[in-house]
């Protein structure tokens, strides 16, 4: 009896080595795939410009503004300073149209609101909307992929068939579609920009899962009795998560290109300052030509802030793609 009992207890100490030893093998190959990632960055002046503007942008975005918790009567603000001087739809000025001067960086609106304090304000909307929208998107896409590969059979076949049917949904007439029936607002645009944008990465990982999925290691992993959730989401999922992170930069620079089309069209959020929405206030106003620096810091932004994420993938790239580390 107590030999029994010792030959369970060495099992089971056995089977904990063996789990803790797993895990740190899983953690060694994240930490290796992340130097190997600020090793090519390192490398990659590219990559260094698109983390410093992207740096820049989530800087302003938090600070834009003070953010305000509540709780019940009482409310505090939880950051110590605002870099906007003024708030978004606040008239500052009795000349409208003003252009350029020291007290308006940016000049003003044709109602005399400050543009310097619109753009700064409007980057934390686009901010919350690409990257919540691209992740979103990035989310499902991913689980499709996953779960389409590794089930197979009618799984497969009816995920892919909606993707096929997504991928023949133009963008725009469908945004334009969706927010005009359920209404201009934060939550519709980030759904339209979402039920579209997933269909990529969707595609992209069910090609690699089914790939990984007939390797020794999802072999051994099914002999020793482990579920479908833990060999697609433990043993699976790390060795695509490089790819998934690259289509999730990428998503990110898509979603806010998107953003800025439905606001520029005048379906953005309403009470809410992006930088399409400054563009669309400019086009209204019928202020394109005239007002050029109403217009252009806008835009600006909106370049920069996708620059600096392609350049971002650009160098995530290299860690999926070994080949592309030769080449310039």
């Amino acid at each position: 009896m107590s030999h029994d009992t010792t030959t369970e207890g060495t099992d089971t100490a056995s089977e904990g080595a063996d789990t803790i030893s797993r895990r740190r093998l899983r953690w060694e190959r994240r930490l290796a795939a992340l130097r190997n990632w600020a090793g090519i960055l390192k490398a990659d002046r590219l990559g260094q410009i698109g983390i410093a503007i992207l740096a820049f942008f989530l800087f302003v975005g938090i600070f834009a503004r003070p953010i305000t918790v509540e709780f019940g009567s009482a409310w505090f603000q939880i950051q110590p300073f605002s870099l906007a001087p003024h708030e978004s739809s606040a008239r500052v000025a009795d000349e409208s149209l003003a252009p350029p001067s020291r007290e308006h960086p940016l000049g003003t609106t044709s109602l005399g609101r400050d543009v310097y304090s619109q753009v700064i304000i409007g980057t934390r909307v686009t901010l919350i909307v690409g990257t919540i929208a691209a992740f979103m998107a990035v989310f499902i896409g991913a689980n499709v992929g996953i779960i389409s590969a590794y089930y197979g059979g009618w799984t497969e076949d009816i995920l892919m068939r909606i993707t096929d049917v997504v991928y023949g949904v133009p963008f725009l007439p469908f945004a334009i579609a969706l927010v005009f029936i359920l209404g201009a607002s934060l939550v519709n645009v980030i759904a339209a920009i979402v039920l579209i944008l997933w269909r990529g990465t969707a595609r992209v990982v069910r090609s690699q899962v089914l790939s990984h999925k007939q390797r020794p290691y999802v072999e051994s992993a099914r002999a020793i009795g482990a579920s479908d959730f833990r060999i697609m989401y433990v043993q699976i999922m790390p060795n695509v998560l490089p790819l998934i992170t690259l289509y999730a930069a990428f998503a990110v620079a898509w979603a806010v290109i998107a953003e800025a089309s439905l606001s520029f069209l005048g379906l953005g959020p309403p009470g809410m300052i992006s930088w399409g929405e400054i563009i669309y206030d400019a086009r209204s106003a019928g202020a394109l030509r005239e007002a050029w620096w109403w217009v252009f810091p806008a835009g600006v932004c909106i370049m920069l802030f996708v620059m600096s994420v392609f350049f971002i993938g650009r160098s995530l790239e290299k860690v999926v793609n070994p080949d592309l580390r030769h080449t310039q």
